[in-house]
């Protein structure tokens, strides 16, 4: 499962939907519940979060938090298409991995981090 910190652009949310992966929107069904919730949504669903808060490195790398992927999200709205292809690339090489990672998406870089 894909779980959608509230900061996510409902078009990926659709897009992911429409290519069959399951997701959940935090937007949608708990707005306002902080990181560490979202991190623990995530666990309980064994599912990967999408974000665009850098708030989340700080979490999985300073509070030691590895039993969660975390997919962050650095672009400007020019470059949401070329972003939205490097999800989709990055979910088919990750998504049902037993390890977790962070992953950083830029337009033109894909930085994955074992945690």
């Amino acid at each position: 499962m894909i779980v959608f910190d509230e900061n996510v652009d409902q078009v990926l949310i659709n897009r992911l939907n429409a290519e069959n992966y399951k997701v959940f929107s935090v937007k949608a069904h708990q707005p306002g519940i902080s990181d560490r919730q979202v991190i623990e949504i995530a666990k309980s669903k064994k599912g990967i979060v999408i974000t665009e808060d850098k708030d989340f490195g700080e979490l999985v790398f300073s509070h030691n938090i590895r039993d969660c992927s975390v997919i962050l999200l650095r672009y400007d709205k020019p470059d949401y298409e070329q972003i939205e292809k490097n999800v989709i690339t990055v979910l088919k090489d990750h998504y049902d991995k037993p390890e977790h990672f962070f992953i950083t998406i830029t337009k033109k870089k894909i930085r994955i981090r074992k945690i």
